[in-house]
């Protein structure tokens, strides 16, 4: 079962998923994996909405586990896993720099309007762990907004470990706060593909922070299972995307029973070999690259150097689905020229009509 839970700071639109869940053996692009503990079919889910208000050694490379263990059930609401959405814009924000648009003046004028770049948590209570999803420019703010929705004890690391997708700068450029100038961490597990570590390991300012063992670059390998304990792991699947310094990725992640696809920078859906059905067909939950709602946003700029799936285009490929593969997506990474942004657009509404969504910034989901 996945209960949605909210906070009255932030408006959100919640989910509550029930999951009928089957013994369906599975593979990941080719690779065996699991019955429970893994990324595998999970059988059919349906799907009700509601309203809420809102130091060890260094390794080269992670151990992994293939077992499909039993999850341990927790009655607890205090001891599940939880995934929260800490920001939900392109890499550079909203509003972004040097923008004089009306798009931006109205986040500037109205700050609860304001959306920091998109990062998810998964935060463990059973084990109080924190996993942060991309490492964004707002990283300061929201490890203070992760502060505030799943407090931890003082004292002890602010996290557990570091996931990286690529190397644009909304995803990486944060860690800049890990060094000594900042936090000053201690050998802070950073999960990254081999072309990111070789980025990292080789290129100021990012090589200091390994040097000074402020992080550990710990490297993942595409179709490859890890372990964050009996109820959560994490699988990297490669994405074609502009590869300039490293390669893209996105996670399926298990939590409990679950399945949740993180997906926010792809090229094209047709650039890539493998059917973005077939992998929504398999999860509970997808968070799918939003980017650009339409080709219109950016006029003057030549939108085939920087593609993303259009909404648009995402909408009529996805309204085929049924209405339970449909539910489960849910749009994230909006460029500050999106009109999604705007929870009154006709562009929000078209989304909601055909029962996919919006990510929001304070969104919850525990598992």
């Amino acid at each position: 079962m996945l209960d949605v839970g909210g906070d009255m700071r932030v408006r959100v639109l919640c989910v509550v998923f029930t999951i009928l869940l089957g013994d369906f053996p599975g593979t990941f692009l080719g690779n065996p994996i699991g019955t429970r503990v893994g990324i595998s079919p999970f059988g059919q889910a349906t799907t009700a909405y509601g309203q809420t208000s809102s130091k060890a050694a260094d390794e080269d490379t992670v151990s992994t586990d293939t077992a499909g263990n039993e999850p341990a059930r927790e009655d607890s609401a205090k001891k599940q896993l939880e995934v929260i959405v800490l920001g939900n814009a392109q890499d550079a924000g909203y509003p972004q720099a040097g923008c004089d648009r009306e798009c931006c003046k109205l986040a500037r004028s109205n700050p609860s309007a304001r959306r920091f770049a998109t990062s998810l948590a998964i935060v463990d209570h059973a084990n109080s762990k924190r996993y942060l999803f991309e490492c964004t420019p707002d990283f300061r703010e929201q490890l203070y907004l992760l502060d505030q929705l799943a407090p931890i004890d003082s004292g002890r690391a602010k996290l557990d470990g570091i996931f990286l997708t690529h190397a644009h700068i909304g995803h990486y450029a944060g860690l800049i706060h890990l060094g000594r100038e900042v936090m000053s961490t201690d050998r802070l597990p950073v999960f990254c593909m081999p072309r990111m570590k070789a980025f990292l390991s080789s290129n100021g300012p990012w090589n200091q922070l390994v040097d000074l063992e402020q992080i550990q670059l710990k490297k993942l390998a595409a179709g490859q299972i890890l372990s964050l304990g009996t109820s959560c792991s994490v699988v990297p699947f490669l994405v074609p995307h502009r590869d300039e310094y490293s390669e893209t990725v996105g996670f399926e992640i298990a939590l409990n029973e679950c399945t949740m696809m993180f997906l926010p920078d792809i090229d094209k859906w047709e650039k890539w070999e493998v059917p973005i059905e077939s992998l929504i067909a398999r999860c509970d939950m997808a968070l799918l690259d939003g980017t650009f709602f339409d080709g219109s946003e950016l006029p003057g700029r030549d939108m085939s150097q920087i593609p993303h799936p259009f909404i648009t285009e995402s909408l009529s490929r996805f309204k085929k689905l049924p209405v339970g593969e449909r539910r489960k997506i849910h749009f994230i990474h909006f460029n500050h020229t999106n009109p999604v942004l705007r929870a009154e657009s006709d562009a929000n509404r078209q989304i909601l009509e055909l029962q996919m969504h919006v990510a929001e910034q304070g969104q919850r989901f525990r598992f």
